[in-house]
């Protein structure tokens, strides 16, 4: 994605979107930094991936296990628990009535002003008196 991306909106979805990315099978933290990245979030870090995996772990929405690994240390395999994948559920219709909401505020074409009629509590308009 080109331009600056809001840090705040990403902060609300990674959790969704690595639950997304764990319901399809397992994946260690690098490799879903790996996925995240090429799904369009080039800037994602490790750094702010690897707490989302701890919180949701604490949460229960994920589950881990190490795995050895021959060629360095041992990695850190995550799941969505069973937990998770109704919580990815709820988050998913979640986020479509948000988009649907987005979208019909921001489809609407702005008022014209020109024939508005005036602001509630305004009062009757007054023909402007002739200053002749």
């Amino acid at each position: 994605m080109t331009g600056a991306r809001d840090p705040q909106l990403l902060k609300g979805v990674l959790p969704m979107l690595t639950l997304a990315v764990l319901a399809r099978g397992e994946s260690y933290g690098y490799q879903l930094v790996t996925v995240l990245r090429g799904a369009g979030l080039e800037d994602l870090s490790t750094g702010t991936l690897y707490p989302v995996l701890a919180r949701l772990e604490r949460e229960d929405l994920l589950t881990s296990h190490l795995v050895a690994s021959p060629s360095g240390p041992a990695r850190r395999y995550y799941r969505a628990s069973a937990a998770g994948l109704r919580t990815l559920a709820e988050r998913r219709r979640a986020w479509a009535d948000l988009v649907g909401t987005v979208t019909r505020v921001l489809d609407t074409p702005p008022a014209d002003t020109t024939t508005a009629p005036p602001p509630a509590g305004a009062g009757p308009s007054r023909p402007a008196e002739d200053p002749s």
